[in-house]
């Protein structure tokens, strides 16, 4: 059995780190592929304290480590099916507003993470031609305009009017993107956030918090990248929680 479990993580090791180099490579902007790189050195740690024989020779380190294992455990997935319980939420027809938060804005145009939200913007604009938008999103070190800008871009191109569109360019975080276009809609308008599925729920949680009183719009990801995007929004959820 202990041979069957220290394979098990050679693999789980293994494929972790692969992981995490294709998210390297991915250049998201942010350093979290290294996440990956630590729970692979996490099953490396587990496969030696098994050779050398330590959880035997000490018993009490075995039970310490199994009760922080299973509490992390249970936590994680307590958080994780918060996320997925708004992942797939159907919208609510004709709303006054929809909001887009931004995401990385690279030299080519939207990133993959943006192009998802904004193709779930056009295809809901089209579907409803009373809804205006507002695109949210400034401009980050990195990015060759503000994201708002080129979310509005590609939204004409997309045939949308651009009489629709309303622009937010002063926001870099989901909380500056919500409160900002708050000040932008009039009271008692009805409103929906636009962002891919794994970020729906926070994004609806910081709305509230934020009094903007939303339903969301969730947009789909790349399934290859979603447990990192989903692993991502735990830790991110935690923050919420412990920061605000």
């Amino acid at each position: 059995m202990k041979k069957v479990f220290f394979i098990i993580n050679i693999i789980l090791c293994v494929i972790s780190f692969l992981y995490g180099i294709s998210i390297l490579n991915v250049n998201s902007g942010t350093l979290f592929y290294l996440i990956w790189f630590l729970i692979s050195a996490f099953f490396v740690i587990i496969d030696l304290l098994i050779y050398f024989k330590v959880f035997e020779k000490y018993k009490v380190f075995k039970k310490i480590f199994i009760w922080v294992c299973s509490i992390g455990i249970c936590i994680f997935l307590v958080i994780l099916s918060l996320i997925i319980s708004k992942m797939n939420v159907k919208p609510v027809k004709n709303l006054d507003y929809i909001i887009v938060l931004g995401a990385q804005v690279k030299e080519s145009g939207p990133s993959v993470v943006l192009r998802y939200r904004l193709d779930r913007a056009v295809s809901y604009l089209k579907e409803n031609d009373n809804t205006l938008v507002i695109v949210s999103g400034g401009q980050g070190i990195n990015e060759k305009a503000t994201e708002a800008s080129v979310m509005k871009e590609y939204l004409i191109n997309e045939g949308i009017n651009e009489d629709r569109i309303i622009i937010e360019d002063k926001s870099n975080t989901t909380k500056e993107n919500l409160i900002n276009s708050k000040k932008i809609i009039r009271d008692n308008k009805s409103i929906g956030i636009v962002t891919n599925n794994f970020h729906m729920y926070r994004a609806l949680l910081i709305g509230k918090k934020y009094g903007v009183n939303a339903v969301g719009i969730p947009s789909k990801s790349n399934s290859y990248y979603l447990p990192n995007n989903l692993l991502r929004e735990v830790f991110a959820y935690i923050k919420f929680i412990i920061l605000g």
